[in-house]
């Protein structure tokens, strides 16, 4: 995939690539294994810290959480660039897993991870496209509402 055309496809979205995203724990934003390659979850922040926190259904709303997940795909994104030295070697997303911190009564998670879907596929168009799983929780880390792993089809080294 060309880097150009996909900070541009961001760019039109309203989008700017934040920097690659540092471990805030012990272990590594991205783990490269052949041809796959696997993003830690990321979390949606706006100067370090998580946006929207809360629990889905409680304090944050659907669209909130929905906008925490775009932002949180972004973030992955950046993580798959900066361990890749760019988007070249990126083939595609496979998988995308959505965790939800939502109220135990709260039913709505394919709109909320849609918020990361749309924006990967709006992102990378069809290489973008992937199966997904939305999993509601207690809670995530930082208080975060949403986190956003990311496999993905890479070029090996």
């Amino acid at each position: 995939m060309d880097d150009a055309t996909i900070i541009e496809r961001l760019s039109a979205l309203g989008h700017e690539l934040p920097p690659p995203p540092r471990a805030v724990a012990a272990y590594v934003p991205v783990k490269i294994a052949g041809s796959i390659a696997h993003v830690a979850g990321q979390i949606a922040l706006a100067d370090g810290v998580p946006m929207h926190a809360g629990i889905i259904g409680a304090d944050v709303t659907s669209e909130q959480g929905r906008e925490a997940a775009a932002l949180a795909a972004l973030q992955a994104l950046s993580a798959l660039r900066g361990a890749l030295g760019g988007f070249g070697r990126l083939r595609g997303i496979s998988q995308v897993t959505v965790y939800i911190a939502a109220t135990s009564d709260f039913v709505d998670h394919p709109q909320v991870a849609n918020g990361a879907s749309e924006l990967l596929a709006a992102a990378l168009g069809e290489p973008g496209q992937h199966a997904r799983a939305a999993v509601g929780m207690s809670s995530l880390p930082l208080g975060a509402c949403v986190e956003v792993q990311v496999t993905a089809e890479v070029d090996p080294a």
